[in-house]
C-alpha cells in the first residue's frame, strides 16, 4: 500500500485531476524505475507470525532499520508504522497482515535496483536475526488463517479491514495473506501512456503465469498456481481488474480520472485521523457536499490518496504501475522491472509488442486472465500457449535491454535480469509447480519446509 500524500493544495475542479496526472510526464531521458516488493515476516523458532508489539515485533524490528541510514520514521497515534528516505526517495511501509515492503526509489537501471535491493536484504536480515526473524519469498502467507494472522496498526486498513467483506469474497485475503512485486514505469505524453498502459495491460497475464509463485494458504495446496492473483479476481471489482475502457477509442487522462472518480472512497484523512467515508463519493467530496463531512472540501492529498485505493492489473498514478506479479526470491524481484524495462523504454520493441496483442479481444484478455492463477503457462489465448507467448515477450524484452547497453562492472548489460524468467519459459514449469512438486515429494506433505528452504 502506497506511503499517504500529504499536499493541502484545493481541487478546484476535474480538471486540476486530470493535469494531476500529466504533470507526471518525463522526457525518456528522465525516465526511471521504482521496484516495491513485499515479504512475509515469521519466527524462525516456531514459523508463527509476528506481531506488531513485543520485544522482538514488527515495531522493534522497523525502529532498528530506522538506525541504519537516515530514515524518517512515518508514526501514527506515536506508533512507528514505517520509514522513508527523503534524499533517496525509498521507503519501507506495513502492509495489513505486517507484510513488510521496500518501496524502492526512481532509479535509472536496475543495477542499481539490485544494490538498493541488497542493501535492504542485507539490512533487514541482520536486524531479523537478532529478533529471530526470518522473511518467506512466497506470494501468499501459507500456513496461516486469517484470524492467526497479525493486524497492523493503521487507520486505513482498520476501514478497509470493515469495508472489504461488503464488496467481494477475498478482500481480507489479498490484505493480510497476499505479497506481491511491483514496477513503476514513467511515460512522456498521453499518447505514450495510452500505448503503454495497453501493451502492459494486455501482456499482465502473461507476467502472472512467469511470477506464479502461490500455490499454498491454510497449511496445505490451494488449487491455484497463482492463489494471490486468483484472490483479486473476487476482492473489490468496482476498482480493480483489466480496465477494458482503457482499449477504446478516445481514451486518456480525463477517461482514467472519470473512472477513479466513480470508484467508492474509503477515507479521508486529516491530520493523523482517517475518517470512514466508505462508499462514499469522491464527486461529493469534489462539490463539498459530502455526508457528514459538509465543511470538508477535497484537497490534492485526498486525490492521491484515493487513486492509491484503485487496484486494478495495471494503476496509473504519476507513473504506471505494474502490479501482476506474485513475489518471489531476490532473483524474481529484479525480473519483473526488467521485464517492463525491456518491453516499454524502447520505442519499437513497444511498437512490436503492440502488434502481438492488438488483435486481441477484451473477452480474450479477460478469459486469459481468468485462466491463469490456475493453469499459469498453460493457459491460451487463440492458438498460443502463454509459454509460447511469454518466449516472445521476453525475446522482445531482451532486445528492449540490450539496445539500452546499460552494463554493470562486470561487463553485463540488463538482459541478464531476465534469466530466472527465460528458464520457465523454456521449461514450462513455474516456480509455484516447482514448489508442488517438492512438497508432494522430499517435503511429504510438511508444509514446515518452505519457512526453511523459500525465505530470503
Amino acid at each position: 500500500m502506497a506511503r499517504d500524500v500529504s499536499d493541502s493544495t484545493p481541487v478546484c475542479s476535474k480538471a486540476d485531476l486530470i493535469n494531476w496526472i500529466a504533470e507526471g510526464e518525463k522526457p525518456s531521458s528522465d525516465w526511471r524505475v521504482g521496484t516495491e516488493h513485499e515479504k512475509v515476516p515469521f519466527y524462525q523458532a516456531d514459523f508463527s507470525p509476528v506481531p506488531y508489539e513485543g520485544e522482538n515485533g514488527i515495531r522493534s524490528l522497523l525502529e532498528q532499520l530506522a538506525k541504519t541510514k537516515p530514515w524518517e520514521e512515518i508514526t501514527e497515534f506515536g506508533k512507528i508504522i514505517g520509514l522513508f528516505d527523503e534524499t533517496g526517495g525509498d521507503a519501507v511501509s506495513l502492509e495489513p497482515g505486517g507484510q513488510f515492503e521496500l518501496s524502492g526509489a526512481p532509479l535509472a537501471n536496475i543495477h542499481q535496483t539490485k544494490a538498493e535491493l541488497d542493501k535492504h536484504l542485507a539490512d533487514t536480515k541482520k536486524i531479523g536475526e537478532k529478533l529471530g526473524i526470518r522473511f518467506l519469498t512466497l506470494g501468499t502467507s501459507p500456513k496461516w488463517s486469517r484470524a492467526e494472522t497479525p493486524v497492523m496498526p493503521k487507520g486505513r486498513y482498520k476501514i478497509m479491514t470493515n469495508y472489504m467483506p461488503k464488496v467481494g469474497q477475498h478482500g481480507l485475503d489479498m490484505m493480510y495473506r497476499t505479497a506481491t512485486v511491483q514496477a513503476n514505469l514513467d511515460y512522456s505524453s498521453e499518447q505514450d501512456m495510452v500505448k503503454k498502459m495497453r501493451v502492459s495491460i494486455a501482456l499482465q497475464p502473461i507476467a502472472t503465469a512467469l511470477f506464479a509463485n502461490s500455490p499454498f494458504m491454510d497449511g496445505k495446496p490451494n488449487g491455484y498456481l497463482s492463489m494471490r492473483s486468483e484472490i483479486w479476481k473476487d476482492t473489490d471489482n468496482n476498482r480493480a481488474g483489466m480496465t477494458p475502457f482503457v482499449f477504446e477509442e478516445g481514451f486518456g487522462y480525463e477517461r482514467y480520472v472519470d473512472w477513479v472518480l466513480d470508484v467508492p472512497m474509503y477515507f479521508i484523512k486529516r491530520g493523523d485521523t482517517y475518517h470512514d467515508v466508505a462508499g462514499q463519493s469522491f464527486k461529493d467530496l469534489l462539490a463539498g457536499n459530502l455526508p457528514g463531512h459538509a465543511d470538508e472540501k477535497a484537497t490534492m492529498s485526498d486525490w492521491a490518496n484515493h487513486v492509491s485505493t484503485v487496484f486494478p492489473e495495471v494503476r496509473l498514478k504519476r507513473y504506471i504501475e505494474m502490479r501482476g506479479a506474485d513475489v518471489g526470491s531476490p532473483e524474481f524481484i529484479l525480473a519483473l522491472p526488467a521485464l517492463w524495462i525491456g518491453l516499454l523504454y524502447d520505442s519499437d520493441v513497444l511498437d512490436a509488442a503492440w502488434d502481438l496483442v492488438k488483435d486481441w479481444t477484451a473477452d480474450e484478455r479477460q478469459q486469459l486472465r481468468d485462466d491463469v492463477p490456475s493453469i499459469a503457462l498453460k493457459a491460451k489465448i487463440g492458438s498460443r500457449s502463454v509459454q509460447d507467448i511469454a518466449k516472445d515477450v521476453l525475446d522482445l524484452a531482451g532486445r528492449g535491454l540490450a539496445r539500452r547497453g546499460i552494463k554493470n562492472a562486470d561487463g553485463q548489460d540488463e538482459s541478464h535480469y531476465l534469466n530466472p524468467l527465460r528458464t520457465i519459459a523454456e521449461s514450462g514449469k513455474t516456480s509455484a509447480e516447482l514448489l508442488l512438486e517438492r512438497y508432494n515429494g522430499v517435503w511429504n506433505g510438511n508444509l514446515d519446509n518452505a519457512f526453511k528452504e523459500y525465505v530470503f
